[in-house]
């Protein structure tokens, strides 16, 4: 039995299609399982830390994100019989990085925990998602002209569900033990250009005007934590006209090149819309 908590985020609802696809034993974890809209074939239960034995008897292996990690919840894991946690960490952990930031101590502070607590691990370490394109979706939808900061900011945004086919080898495949995988997709492109793409794959369009960053607010980040949202800036404006990190790791642990930002636009056409 594999458990994943946050079964309905981008990723953990992917995972789950995936596990119950290779009819392997899933149990979905999420605070609400009434809305869930999950698989029938996955067990889907309430996840609450007041009632560990409902949560992780039976399971062997974990698929968790950073902000669910703590102590206190690998001790029940591992009391419960858990052998190995898979964490959805980040890219942003990485040599030389800035230690003091939001989202690094967020996710370095995870894996310690993990690192502590004894069980066998593997880390994920995605750069950026392709999913933060969703950010932009209430422009999409009311006009043909998408504000944002750094229009020429590059990355290598990955597909929700490539993260998701490389959880599911690192799950059900031994051999990842006590490992790291920095995960990316399989090419630069820029903000405007990912605006484009979008464009293309509603079929009108777009433009990208650039905002200054000094006046980008909650409303172009409306998912953003204020606190969080001048640390993130920072992070966009270090991409400006600089080669993304670009790895091959979807393919080499899943066998199939990771899909193109222009993939994941046509497979979202109806958000954006």
């Amino acid at each position: 039995m594999i458990a994943v908590i946050g079964a309905t985020g981008n990723v953990g609802r992917a995972l789950v299609d995936r596990l119950v696809a290779a009819d392997s034993p899933v149990r979905a974890l999420t605070r609400d399982p009434e809305r869930a809209g999950l698989p029938a074939q996955a067990e889907t239960v309430r996840f609450q830390l007041d009632d560990p034995a409902a949560l992780f008897t039976g399971v062997t292996r974990l698929f968790v994100y950073a902000h669910a990690t703590s102590r206190g919840l690998l001790d029940a894991a591992r009391a419960a019989g858990v052998r190995h946690v898979v964490l959805l960490s980040s890219g942003i952990i990485a040599d030389g990085a800035d230690e003091t930031h939001p989202l690094h101590i967020v996710h370095a502070t995870a894996e310690q925990h993990i690192r502590d607590s004894g069980l066998a691990w593997t880390f994920l370490r995605p750069n950026a998602f392709a999913t933060n394109a969703f950010q932009w979706a209430p422009q999409t939808r009311t006009g043909n002209t998408v504000r944002g900061v750094f229009a020429n900011g590059l990355t290598a945004p990955i597909h929700e569900d490539d993260i998701a086919a490389v959880a599911e080898r690192v799950l059900l495949d031994d051999g990842h033990e006590n490992t790291a995988h920095r995960l990316t997709g399989p090419e630069a492109i820029s903000n405007a250009e990912q605006i484009a793409a979008i464009g293309q794959a509603i079929g009108r369009p777009l433009d990208y005007v650039e905002v200054p960053p000094d006046q980008a607010g909650p409303e172009l980040f409306p998912h953003v934590p204020p606190h969080m949202l001048a640390g993130l800036l920072k992070i966009f404006a270090a991409t400006v006209d600089t080669t993304p990190e670009i790895t091959t790791t979807v393919e080499q642990l899943t066998g199939t090149q990771a899909r193109t930002f222009a993939t994941w636009a046509e497979d979202h056409a109806a958000d954006f819309r």
